[in-house]
Protein backbone atom coordinates (compact mmCIF):
# COMPACT_ATOMS: atom_id res chain seq x y z
CA UNK A 1 0.00 0.00 0.00
CA UNK A 2 1.11 3.57 -0.68
CA UNK A 3 -1.04 6.31 -0.72
CA UNK A 4 0.11 9.91 -1.24
CA UNK A 5 -2.47 12.87 -0.74
CA UNK A 6 -3.23 16.34 0.26
CA UNK A 7 -5.00 15.45 3.58
CA UNK A 8 -6.49 17.36 6.56
CA UNK A 9 -5.38 16.59 9.82
CA UNK A 10 -9.06 15.56 12.08
CA UNK A 11 -7.15 13.71 15.21
CA UNK A 12 -3.84 12.57 16.62
CA UNK A 13 -3.92 10.27 19.89
CA UNK A 14 -0.63 9.25 21.29
CA UNK A 15 0.70 5.97 20.80
CA UNK A 16 3.63 4.57 22.40
CA UNK A 17 6.46 6.65 23.93
CA UNK A 18 6.77 9.40 21.14
CA UNK A 19 4.45 8.29 18.13
CA UNK A 20 1.02 8.90 17.40
CA UNK A 21 -1.49 7.59 15.23
CA UNK A 22 -3.14 10.70 13.27
CA UNK A 23 -6.31 10.44 11.34
CA UNK A 24 -6.63 12.26 8.35
CA UNK A 25 -9.27 13.12 5.24
CA UNK A 26 -8.85 13.10 1.63
CA UNK A 27 -10.60 13.98 -1.30
CA UNK A 28 -9.94 10.71 -3.53
CA UNK A 29 -9.44 8.07 -0.39
CA UNK A 30 -11.71 9.51 2.90
CA UNK A 31 -10.80 8.81 6.04
CA UNK A 32 -7.28 7.46 6.67
CA UNK A 33 -5.31 6.61 9.88
CA UNK A 34 -1.17 5.87 10.06
CA UNK A 35 1.02 5.89 12.43
CA UNK A 36 3.51 8.71 12.49
CA UNK A 37 6.87 8.52 14.35
CA UNK A 38 7.81 10.92 16.40
CA UNK A 39 4.57 12.55 16.22
CA UNK A 40 4.46 13.99 19.80
CA UNK A 41 7.69 15.21 19.43
CA UNK A 42 8.21 19.37 19.63
CA UNK A 43 8.69 19.56 15.86
CA UNK A 44 5.76 17.37 14.81
CA UNK A 45 3.50 18.77 17.21
CA UNK A 46 2.82 22.13 15.63
CA UNK A 47 2.17 20.07 12.38
CA UNK A 48 -0.62 17.47 13.54
CA UNK A 49 -2.15 20.15 14.76
CA UNK A 50 -6.14 19.33 13.76
CA UNK A 51 -7.61 21.35 10.79
CA UNK A 52 -3.83 22.06 9.23
CA UNK A 53 -3.09 20.48 5.86
CA UNK A 54 -0.42 17.92 4.80
CA UNK A 55 1.33 16.02 2.07
CA UNK A 56 0.47 12.24 3.61
CA UNK A 57 2.07 9.59 2.64
CA UNK A 58 1.22 6.35 3.48
CA UNK A 59 2.98 3.09 3.56
CA UNK A 60 2.31 -0.25 4.54
CA UNK A 61 3.36 -3.58 3.45
CA UNK A 62 -0.23 -5.02 3.55
CA UNK A 63 -3.90 -3.63 3.73
CA UNK A 64 -4.76 -4.61 7.29
CA UNK A 65 -1.25 -3.42 8.93
CA UNK A 66 -2.03 -0.09 10.52
CA UNK A 67 0.38 1.93 7.82
CA UNK A 68 3.60 4.05 8.63
CA UNK A 69 2.45 7.97 8.05
CA UNK A 70 4.99 10.63 6.67
CA UNK A 71 3.40 14.53 7.09
CA UNK A 72 5.31 17.52 5.27
CA UNK A 73 2.86 20.37 6.43
CA UNK A 74 1.29 22.29 3.12
CA UNK A 75 -0.60 25.40 5.40
CA UNK A 76 -0.82 25.66 8.70
CA UNK A 77 -4.20 27.05 10.91
CA UNK A 78 -2.40 27.12 13.85
CA UNK A 79 -2.47 31.03 14.46
CA UNK A 80 -6.16 30.48 15.03
CA UNK A 81 -5.43 28.05 18.24
CA UNK A 82 -5.66 31.59 20.20
CA UNK A 83 -9.15 32.75 19.37
CA UNK A 84 -11.04 30.43 22.08
CA UNK A 85 -14.13 30.35 19.16
CA UNK A 86 -12.41 29.87 16.24
CA UNK A 87 -10.32 27.13 18.37
CA UNK A 88 -13.36 25.40 19.54
CA UNK A 89 -15.05 24.95 15.93
CA UNK A 90 -11.79 23.76 14.58
CA UNK A 91 -11.81 21.05 17.08
CA UNK A 92 -15.69 20.27 16.55
CA UNK A 93 -15.53 20.05 13.04
CA UNK A 94 -12.41 17.91 12.69
CA UNK A 95 -13.27 15.55 15.49
CA UNK A 96 -16.82 14.78 14.60
CA UNK A 97 -15.17 13.92 11.04
CA UNK A 98 -12.33 11.78 12.66
CA UNK A 99 -15.32 9.88 15.30
CA UNK A 100 -18.22 8.91 12.61
CA UNK A 101 -16.84 9.13 9.19
CA UNK A 102 -16.31 5.50 7.89
CA UNK A 103 -12.12 4.74 6.70
CA UNK A 104 -11.03 3.75 3.56
CA UNK A 105 -14.60 4.91 1.86
CA UNK A 106 -14.09 8.35 -0.55
CA UNK A 107 -16.90 11.07 0.40
CA UNK A 108 -15.89 13.81 -1.76
CA UNK A 109 -18.83 15.86 -0.85
CA UNK A 110 -17.83 15.47 2.96
CA UNK A 111 -14.47 16.27 2.57
CA UNK A 112 -14.98 19.15 0.08
CA UNK A 113 -17.69 20.58 2.63
CA UNK A 114 -15.04 20.52 5.95
CA UNK A 115 -12.19 21.94 3.71
CA UNK A 116 -15.04 24.95 2.98
CA UNK A 117 -16.23 25.04 6.55
CA UNK A 118 -11.99 25.24 8.21
CA UNK A 119 -11.73 27.48 5.68
CA UNK A 120 -14.61 29.85 6.32
CA UNK A 121 -13.32 30.03 9.98
CA UNK A 122 -9.93 30.93 8.45
CA UNK A 123 -11.42 33.70 7.04
CA UNK A 124 -13.76 35.10 9.53
CA UNK A 125 -12.99 34.18 12.98
CA UNK A 126 -16.05 36.09 14.52
CA UNK A 127 -19.03 33.58 14.34
CA UNK A 128 -21.39 35.17 12.33
CA UNK A 129 -18.90 34.71 9.61
CA UNK A 130 -19.21 30.44 10.03
CA UNK A 131 -21.76 29.28 12.03
CA UNK A 132 -24.26 28.89 9.31
CA UNK A 133 -21.75 27.05 7.78
CA UNK A 134 -21.16 24.44 10.88
CA UNK A 135 -24.62 23.69 10.69
CA UNK A 136 -24.94 22.83 7.26
CA UNK A 137 -21.48 20.63 7.58
CA UNK A 138 -23.51 18.61 10.61
CA UNK A 139 -26.54 17.99 8.61
CA UNK A 140 -24.31 16.75 5.86
CA UNK A 141 -22.77 14.08 7.93
CA UNK A 142 -26.18 13.00 8.98
CA UNK A 143 -27.32 12.58 5.38
CA UNK A 144 -24.43 11.02 3.97
CA UNK A 145 -24.24 8.40 6.64
CA UNK A 146 -28.32 7.93 6.37
CA UNK A 147 -29.86 9.71 9.31
CA UNK A 148 -31.50 12.95 8.10
CA UNK A 149 -31.57 14.72 5.09
CA UNK A 150 -30.00 18.11 4.69
CA UNK A 151 -32.29 20.90 2.61
CA UNK A 152 -28.90 22.60 1.79
CA UNK A 153 -29.48 25.66 3.41
CA UNK A 154 -27.61 28.03 5.47
CA UNK A 155 -29.03 29.79 8.32
CA UNK A 156 -27.57 33.22 9.04
CA UNK A 157 -30.13 34.38 12.08
CA UNK A 158 -28.30 33.63 15.18
CA UNK A 159 -32.34 32.45 16.47
CA UNK A 160 -31.87 30.11 13.40
CA UNK A 161 -28.38 28.98 14.27
CA UNK A 162 -29.18 27.99 17.62
CA UNK A 163 -31.93 26.25 16.84
CA UNK A 164 -30.46 24.25 14.16
CA UNK A 165 -27.57 23.32 16.41
CA UNK A 166 -30.33 21.76 18.89
CA UNK A 167 -31.72 19.91 16.24
CA UNK A 168 -28.51 18.54 14.83
CA UNK A 169 -27.13 18.42 18.34
CA UNK A 170 -29.69 15.90 19.20
CA UNK A 171 -29.41 13.70 15.64
CA UNK A 172 -26.41 13.51 15.94
CA UNK A 173 -25.91 12.01 19.93
CA UNK A 174 -28.99 9.62 18.72
CA UNK A 175 -27.97 8.03 15.67
CA UNK A 176 -23.50 8.47 15.92
CA UNK A 177 -22.66 8.95 19.34
CA UNK A 178 -25.21 6.96 21.39
CA UNK A 179 -21.95 4.07 21.91
CA UNK A 180 -18.96 6.25 20.85
CA UNK A 181 -16.66 8.71 23.51
CA UNK A 182 -18.22 11.07 25.03
CA UNK A 183 -15.54 13.24 25.18
CA UNK A 184 -15.87 14.12 21.58
CA UNK A 185 -19.47 15.95 22.16
CA UNK A 186 -17.44 17.47 24.96
CA UNK A 187 -16.32 19.73 22.08
CA UNK A 188 -19.40 20.29 20.44
CA UNK A 189 -20.90 21.36 23.87
CA UNK A 190 -18.09 23.61 24.34
CA UNK A 191 -18.51 25.50 21.31
CA UNK A 192 -22.13 25.62 21.33
CA UNK A 193 -22.00 27.10 24.74
CA UNK A 194 -19.40 29.79 23.17
CA UNK A 195 -21.60 30.82 20.61
CA UNK A 196 -24.18 30.81 22.67
CA UNK A 197 -22.80 33.90 24.51
CA UNK A 198 -21.56 35.32 21.62
CA UNK A 199 -25.09 35.89 20.26
CA UNK A 200 -26.14 37.40 23.74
Amino acid sequence: MHISASAIICAVRPHGEAGAVVRVMTADYGLLAGYVRGGRSRTMRPVLQPSNIVRAEFRARVETQLPGLTVELEHTRGPLMAEPLAAAALDWATALTASVVPELHPYPTIHSALDGLLIAIEAAPAARGWAGALVSYEALILSALGFGHGDGGRPDDWSDVLASLNQSGARLDRYLFSDRRADVLAARERLVERLKRAAA
